[in-house]
């Protein structure tokens, strides 16, 4: 449990680049009207795949934010990451400068990093040689990397950090940073989550797995989670990043206050390389501990961003989750999935889906899960299906598990003095 003496730290800005916006307003207003970022994947050739739509970031140009010459020495998942921080810098109205730089930070999380770089490497030295491989292939392609140039591009000094903990990495990136600031080791965290997996290498070996959806004759509705229909999940790429700030300087400031971060749970199952144990026991600690964390109790949780990937194996595991942690209040819990509509993004699933789970409190409205058509008898809690919601939300959770058995849940909560 932390300090009472601990500081208070709340979301001052917001930055998102997904399959259905590349930015905060076009995404969230993508969210809210049921948008699907579903379609045949462009960025390679996909026609020998078992697997060939995806979530694909449209229309960004990384020029938009980068130098020239700085993008073309980047990964598309950096591009993605500074993106985005640019925009949740922008949004909270704040400036980093030589006064305060040592005390912002930036800790970003992804799955696989470059992927994209190595594959196309491998590709050079087996055909052209070693001598013609890019001297940028390892900074091109090692995860850390988002983080640190970020930081070179924003100026940020402070704490500088990159969680790779699979599809839970966004999501820890977030719980990092609030501790950072809760204990008074930064002011201000530029956090969340970055990928872009959809690689020829990546898509066949999720394929291999039986983890994707192959429903290739109707991709617009391959991301169903609940549904007694669904048959794997749908990659995505994108980025999702918050500005966390001390409640000191953001009232300081004089800024617009989204919400408040109060609780962080983080377990492992210690069970399977890529399945989550059967009871939902592991993720269900994750979602308690964030309760202990922010104070709360069951009753108080109105809504649940839900990991829910449209897999087999997770929506009825986090369902029991869910219902195991909040016991009779779980009933009366909204709970969606916008992977729905984004696909997963999975180390940058947690970063955008904070976005989404932040603007449900500041605009007391919650997301859908779309293609919500055939119930599975065994997740039976409220999905809010097809249509987004009006909904008073005081306290809200997002919660993030990753193969290695990762569990991760967020809980937020309406700013109050």
């Amino acid at each position: 449990m932390v300090s009472l003496l601990s500081k208070r730290v709340v979301v001052t800005g917001l930055g998102a680049i997904t399959p259905i916006g590349n930015t905060l307003t076009e995404y969230w207003e993508g969210l809210l009207g049921g948008r699907n970022g579903i379609g045949p994947i462009t960025l390679f050739d996909a026609s020998q795949h078992a697997c060939r739509f995806a979530g694909e970031v449209k229309g960004f140009d990384p020029h938009d934010y980068l130098p020239r010459k700085d993008a073309k020495r980047m990964a598309r998942f950096a591009q993605l990451a500074v993106a985005a921080s640019k925009q949740a810098i922008a949004d909270a109205q704040f400036e980093i400068d030589d006064l305060n730089a040592e005390r912002v930070g930036v800790i970003l999380g992804t799955g696989v990093g470059g992927l994209k770089v190595m594959e196309d490497q491998n590709e050079v030295l087996l055909t052209r040689g070693p001598s013609r491989c890019s001297p940028f292939t390892v900074p091109m392609m090692i995860a850390n990397m988002a983080a640190g140039l970020t930081a070179i591009h924003t100026g940020a000094k402070g704490p500088n950090n990159c969680t790779v903990t699979a599809c839970a990495a966004g999501s820890n990136a977030i719980g990092d940073a609030f501790r950072l600031i809760q204990q008074g080791y930064a002011q201000a965290m530029v956090c969340g989550g970055t990928e872009s997996p959809i690689t020829p290498l990546s898509v066949a070996g999720f394929a291999s797995a039986k983890a994707l959806s192959t429903r290739n004759e109707d991709p617009t509705t391959a991301s169903r989670p609940f549904d007694r229909d669904r048959d794997g999940f749908v990659m995505g790429e994108g980025a999702g990043i918050l500005l966390l700030e001390e409640l000191e300087s953001a009232l300081k400031r004089g800024v617009n206050i989204y919400g408040e971060l109060i609780g962080y749970g983080m377990t492992c199952d210690a069970y399977h390389m890529t399945k989550p144990v059967p009871s939902g026991m592991g993720a269900m600690r994750a979602i308690e501990l964030a309760l202990q964390d922010g104070g709360l109790e069951p009753d108080m949780v109105s809504y649940i961003n839900a990991h829910g990937t449209s897999t087999p194996a997770n929506d009825p595991t986090e369902t029991q989750a869910i219902k195991k942690a909040l016991g009779d209040s779980a009933y009366q819990v909204a709970v969606s999935s916008t992977k729905s509509m984004t696909g997963h993004l999975l180390g940058g699933s947690g970063g955008i889906e904070a976005v989404a789970t932040v603007m449900a409190i500041a605009q007391d409205r919650v997301p859908p899960t779309i293609n919500l058509t055939n119930p599975d008898p065994d997740c039976d809690l409220d999905y809010v299906p097809n249509q987004s919601r009006p909904l008073k939300v005081e306290v809200a959770l997002s919660n993030s598990f990753g193969f290695g058995g990762h569990n991760v849940t967020l809980a937020f909560r309406k700013y109050s003095p």
